[in-house]
């Protein structure tokens, strides 16, 4: 078992190993959480694999344990289900001094820490990813929120965990398709800030948990230097505006994964045809590709462009494109939407 600390405003422990859990309950009360109940939030496939599981473990820890689940898929990451978590929450009589627990994959975390955020004006929860996506990336950071019809994430708040527990004995069980969407993000982290990683990803070097360790270590090092997402956090959105667009114009067919591996693709082609940087793609697509991620798009570009507009990413009149200079490092580049219009379209 191996423990990253996150250095934020308020600072928390990332607890990464086997078993971990069975022994939930144990790890919260050893980081100080010292609620009589906990609130387990997840979706209906997570809470039927795992929910038991967890919930006798913050049992035999002495917690009051309550589970509530809402049906799976990002289509259900919305105001909506928001509200019934809430209002579940004040039946429950849920306090300040109770936490709420995130069980499951991005959506779930994403959800509970919205709800979190925001009930009481703010209550602790604990994440406890099942995914490889939201162990390397979600879990961590402090980020929460919801979706609207107009883009993804556009309602949230900052609000970070009191404990990140991730499992890597529910990691290695997960399904191809699954693990290959984390994978996504891991690839990422080697682009935007590891060389020497990147090339072990490619060639098949690094075990899960070194996969999870070194990806959490690369984003709390840029967490610690930027809470708030007003400067070099800005990098860990390498192929989101893109993709966040792709994921859009699939109807959310294609998975979070999948459309983030697409927009990096598309990101590093606007980067070497802009003169960014130079023979970036091709190593990037062939590591996507062996991991069984999509790396062509297979949308027109003005529907991008219109799905782009609207992401949060943008600021005015300008949108910040996160674009590899090299692998290993990247660059936040402010274009005027109107030149990026150009660029893109003239491709």
């Amino acid at each position: 078992m191996k423990k990253i600390r996150i250095e934020t405003s308020r600072p928390y422990d990332a607890v990464i190993g086997e078993n971990v859990l069975e022994n939930a309950g144990t790890y919260m009360r050893e980081s100080g959480i010292s609620a009589q109940k906990a609130f387990i939030v997840s979706d209906d496939t997570v809470l039927s694999l795992y929910g038991l599981k967890v919930k006798k473990a913050l049992e035999s820890a002495g917690y009051k344990a309550y589970t509530l689940a809402f049906e799976h898929g990002e289509k259900h990451k919305t105001l909506a289900t928001a509200e019934k978590i809430l209002s579940t929450l004040c039946a429950a009589e849920i306090t300040r001094g109770d936490v709420l627990v995130a069980l499951g994959g991005g959506v779930a975390g994403d959800v509970c820490g919205f709800c979190a955020a925001i009930y009481l004006r703010g209550v602790p929860f604990v994440q406890i990813p099942t995914t490889l996506l939201a162990a390397v990336d979600s879990s961590v950071g402090g980020k929460t929120g919801v979706d609207l019809p107009q883009g993804k994430n556009l309602v949230g708040a900052f609000h970070q965990p009191s404990l990140v527990l991730c499992d890597t004995d529910v990691l290695r069980d997960l399904p191809s398709p699954l693990y290959a969407e984390g994978m996504a993000e891991v690839v990422k982290y080697g682009m935007i800030r590891d060389e020497a990683f990147f090339y072990k990803l490619a060639a098949r070097e690094v075990s899960v948990e070194d996969i999870v360790l070194t990806s959490v270590k690369i984003k709390a090092d840029i967490v610690k230097n930027d809470e708030f997402d007003r400067g070099e956090r800005m990098l860990l959105n390498f192929g989101h505006t893109f993709g966040h667009a792709v994921e859009k114009a699939s109807g959310f067919t294609l998975s979070h994964g999948e459309s983030v591996a697409i927009g990096m693709c598309i990101a590093a082609d606007y980067a070497e045809k802009t003169g960014v940087c130079a023979g970036v793609l091709k190593p990037l697509a062939e590591v996507l590709s062996s991991y069984g991620l999509p790396t062509e798009n297979p949308f027109e570009k003005a529907e991008l462009f219109n799905a782009m507009t609207g992401d949060k990413k943008r600021f005015g009149d300008d949108i910040n494109l996160i674009l590899p200079a090299k692998i290993g490092r990247a660059e936040i580049v402010k274009t005027p939407l109107e030149i990026f219009r150009e660029r893109f379209f003239a491709l």
